[in-house]
């Protein structure tokens, strides 16, 4: 009910179940062709209107560098001009390779971003068993070195893996001044984390409190023991150690990570020890993918450690609005604290 003028992106389904859409080429826009069709068919009727809707991830005078340094593997992109720009480090989740699009709209925004890579990327490992830091680390030297890179920290935005890595990142690391977790583990996962001579073990995981739906699909928010009631708290970050502003956007409905329960007790710690350099945004009806605005939802797809269909969550209403809330959100926090030094 209602009227949705962006209706027509953010409903969009999949031909393929189970599918996400996503830019892979940031330098060519997206092409939405329109139809209205006559009557409620099949097949359908003829053709009454078409349109066509683009709609670009690169504004005029934005500069798409390769970055090749060491053992980085990114892409910078640099705004219009030849100021010093707040920088932001743009890190992906599992299994993502390297993803461009992210970067390139906060790039539109003002932001030199880099989009980095992990994993699955060119030369870098194919697998890993062991997350390093001092790989990360290389890249925010890299970015504070850059002649167009305002210091004296940067921004860190993370998704999932990426947000635990990003939380680590401010833990362990010196001159990381802001970072935006969405939907991220508190605690390490999966593989164990290393710095120098310290290494953080994974969460332990039960596989037996997978459960499967009638239509095969993997429900998985059960499986991760609670990092804060495990004996010792082995696994969870020390994120009191961070001194960076922290933000964290998680979705109510998340069946991959407890993100608002983890998000919650954190900060509560925090709290606890007199800390103040934290907030949540919390969106009800929205599931572990939060993207840039009027992304269609995927409330189905790959899972990041079991590589089968798994309940992502979310619902479609929900989903748009609380893109629309969280995007400039992120951008209003990286603002406030990448220009406050």
């Amino acid at each position: 009910s209602g009227l949705e003028p962006m209706g027509l992106l953010w409903a969009l389904q999949p031909r393929r179940p189970f599918w996400q859409l996503v830019k892979r080429d940031v330098q060519s826009p997206f092409v939405l062709q329109l139809e209205v069709l006559e009557g409620h068919t099949e097949p359908p009727g003829r053709l009454l209107a078409q349109a066509q809707h683009e709609r670009a991830f690169l504004r005029d005078g934005v500069r798409r560098v390769p970055v090749r340094d060491g053992r980085i593997r990114a892409t910078l992109f640099l705004p219009p001009g030849e100021d010093t720009f707040p920088g932001i480090i743009d890190i992906h989740g599992f299994g993502r390779g390297l993803f461009e699009y992210r970067a390139s709209l906060l790039a539109n925004h003002g932001f030199a971003t880099l989009a980095l890579a992990y994993y699955k990327y060119e030369d870098l490992p194919q697998k890993l068993t062991e997350l390093h830091l001092e790989y990360f680390e290389e890249a925010v030297n890299y970015m504070l070195q850059h002649p167009q890179v305002k210091g004296p920290g940067v921004g860190l935005l993370g998704y999932s893996k990426g947000g635990e890595v990003s939380l680590a990142m401010a833990a362990f690391l010196k001159n990381i001044t802001a970072v935006a977790a969405l939907n991220s583990p508190v605690a390490v996962t999966s593989i164990p984390l290393c710095y120098k001579d310290k290494t953080i073990p994974s969460l332990t995981i039960y596989e037996q409190h997978i459960k499967v739906t009638d239509s095969n699909i993997l429900d998985c928010s059960d499986i991760p023991i609670d990092a804060f009631q495990a004996p010792g708290n082995q696994s969870l970050i020390p994120i009191e150690k961070a001194e960076a502003q922290l933000l964290f956007i998680v979705g109510q409905d998340d069946h991959v990570v407890k993100s608002e329960y983890y998000a919650t007790e954190i900060c509560k710690l925090l709290q606890a020890q007199g800390k103040e350099n934290f907030q949540i945004l919390s969106y009800p009806g929205t599931g572990h993918c939060i993207e840039p605005p009027f992304f269609p939802l995927y409330p189905i797809g790959n899972h990041p450690v079991f590589h089968k269909q798994a309940v992502l969550g979310g619902e479609v209403r929900a989903y748009s609005k609380a893109q629309v809330h969280a995007w400039p959100q992120i951008q209003a926090f990286f603002q406030k604290y990448l220009n406050d030094k």
